[in-house]
């Protein structure tokens, strides 16, 4: 009666197998198939425990795969299980749910060969990625949730367009509702929930810069800052998202384009994390007195669009910054 008495030892005996390499005899597979409707019971945060372990395992595809087989996904992670059978674009291989598990076995790779994907940086990635976030994860094995996670909000967003094209819009921020709720639902922490919300929201968000190549220092600027203080995790998904993605219309130079402009993102964001983000050259009380505001949204937008000067090397002095506070007052 191990699985009727607590469901939850369906999940670590996917958990213990996919770490160990082992494999479930027959009998006790059956008996896991027969009580795998109850996986989602157990308390939140015991759930997220054994997923935190299997994650971080040796194997997580193979424990998720076999947790698939157990029958306990649609139990466990209905987000997950909603992924399965939702055809995508030609530029990709595999439905939505295909899609995600390979995400993460490409993320895998990246973690194992940094200096393949971060160039030089690599010692520095494989030093961020070791440091601890949150929840008994380190920024890798909460990288790793976010591959699991990123595309939650697929299904319900996914329309035909012209021509029968699939389409996605606006799946980025109905994920983030998904993740916030299955967060809360597993009761991680709100620094967890903050970091998966925010890879989620931005995953998609360098691909677009791609075709923008050379990229402005603004560019680079409104990605650190948008992505911010997650940039070069952000990145790291976006590289393993990209080698995913290998359908009949994906063609390799534009692959190796995501591939080159990532290598130099994430050099940019490891900078903006030894040095902090730029800073006016005049605090915000002394601009808004010199150019006539009152401290509000439009006194930050004219810091935001100082801070931006400053990075792209276009103000250096205080009277530079007032001089383009004006301009911008002045339209």
């Amino acid at each position: 009666r191990s699985f009727a008495d607590d469901p939850l030892r369906i999940l670590r005996a996917a958990r213990i197998a996919s770490g160990l390499g082992l494999e479930i005899n027959e009998e006790t597979e059956a008996l896991a198939r027969a009580e795998a409707g109850r996986a989602g019971e157990p308390a939140g945060e015991r759930q997220f425990a054994e997923l935190r372990l299997l994650l971080m395992g040796a194997d997580p595809v193979g424990g998720l795969q076999l947790l698939d087989r157990l029958g306990a996904t649609p139990g466990l992670l209905p987000e997950l299980e909603a992924l399965r059978g939702v055809e995508q674009n030609p530029y990709h291989h595999l439905d939505v749910h295909g899609h995600t598990m390979e995400v993460l076995a490409r993320l895998i790779e990246v973690e194992a060969e940094p200096e393949t994907f971060a160039g030089e940086p690599a010692g520095a990635v494989g030093q961020l990625l070791a440091e601890p976030l949150a929840d008994e994860l380190t920024r890798g094995g909460a990288l790793r949730f976010a591959a699991l996670f990123h595309d939650l909000g697929k299904p319900e967003t996914r329309t035909l367009g012209e021509g029968a094209r699939v389409l996605f819009m606006g799946h980025d921020r109905a994920g983030v509702r998904i993740v916030r709720e299955l967060c809360s639902r597993l009761r991680v922490s709100r620094r967890l929930s903050d970091y998966l919300a925010n890879l989620t929201l931005n995953h998609l968000r360098l691909g677009f810069l791609v075709h923008e190549r050379p990229l402005s220092r603004r560019h680079v600027y409104d990605y650190l800052r948008a992505t911010d203080p997650d940039s070069v995790d952000v990145t790291l998904l976006t590289v393993a998202d990209r080698l995913a993605t290998q359908g009949e219309r994906t063609r390799r130079e534009a692959v190796d384009a995501h591939l080159e402009l990532a290598r130099e993102m994430v050099a940019e964001a490891l900078a903006w994390r030894r040095k902090g983000p730029p800073r006016s050259p005049i605090p915000g009380d002394e601009l808004a007195s010199e150019v006539g505001v009152e401290p509000g949204p439009e006194l930050g937008r004219l810091l935001g669009e100082i801070e931006a000067a400053v990075f792209a090397g276009e103000v250096t002095r205080r009277e530079e910054a007032i001089a383009l506070a004006r301009q911008l007052i002045r339209g």
